[in-house]
């Protein structure tokens, strides 16, 4: 279990958001922080602390107005650290190589392999013959949805910023099936992001189960905002999760200290 810092941008800026209000249009996306920083300045930072494995996410759709804003920002800091970062965000096979080619390490990828409700297992054979399995992170982000005849909840995959609900749940199964077409998954828990109340323990527990009978690398984020929270990540994670933290850091207002959470394991 480790750390992997995030660097979350939008509308140009380095930002913590509410990750379920998130919108194509910014209105009524709820703001936790704004960041007076650029992006390379967490980049290098990162790299000074020699945290690898973290990820930039760009969160305005590619073609909208401020899309252009949040690359530069990107780009900044992909270029300030060539190979420390993945980069996520619109990733298609016709893109994704503006990515590498600026510093990106791996690609995220959800939205072009999920659509319609479903996976797309020619898109995603497009992806890695674009890039390779090797510098392939399927983003696996779910939000609960309650099943009324079991009295409990599906943790559906989520696509588009977060705003679509796909028919494709999150499990053991489903992630050693996609296992062979990508490096690493990286799972946001959405119901959670951004709140500071702890994480979806059920979500964890899957990633887990999971990681039992797996060397595929996990990052799991959401919700996570102490230090208990993180060993509730290593036992429910069985020690082989590793995590994010965004808006709970004092680096993004937070009151949880980077150097702590950096040290962690």
């Amino acid at each position: 279990m480790r750390f992997r810092p995030c660097i979350d941008i939008h509308d140009g800026k380095v930002k913590q958001i509410v990750g379920g209000t998130l919108r194509d249009d910014s209105a009524g996306t709820e703001e936790n922080y704004v960041s007076a920083w650029d992006a390379d300045r967490f980049a290098r930072m990162y790299a000074e602390d020699h945290l690898t494995g973290g990820h930039v996410i760009l969160l305005n759709p590619v073609g909208s107005p401020m899309y252009p804003k949040t690359w530069e920002q990107a780009e900044k800091a992909l270029r300030a650290v060539p190979g420390l970062l993945q980069a996520g965000g619109g990733v298609s096979p016709e893109n994704a190589w503006s990515f590498l080619d600026a510093g990106a390490s791996h690609v995220i990828v959800t939205s072009y392999v999920f659509r319609d409700g479903r996976i797309h297992r020619e898109r995603l054979e497009e992806m890695v013959r674009a890039v390779g399995a090797g510098r392939l992170v399927l983003d696996l982000s779910c939000r609960a949805v309650p099943d009324p005849e079991k009295g409990t909840a599906e943790y559906r995959i989520v696509t588009d910023r977060w705003q679509k609900i796909s028919g494709e749940t999150l499990t053991p199964e489903l992630m050693r099936e996609l296992g062979g077409s990508c490096s690493e998954f990286l799972v946001h828990a959405v119901d959670t992001e951004g709140r500071s109340k702890g994480p979806q323990e059920e979500v964890l527990r899957i990633l887990g189960e999971f990681c039992d009978s797996s060397d595929i690398p996990v990052t799991y984020a959401g919700g996570i905002h102490s230090m208990e929270d993180l060993q509730t990540v290593k036992s429910l994670g069985r020690g082989k999760i590793d995590f994010t933290v965004g808006s709970a850091l004092d680096l993004f207002g937070g009151s949880l200290p980077y150097e702590m959470v950096k040290k962690a394991q």
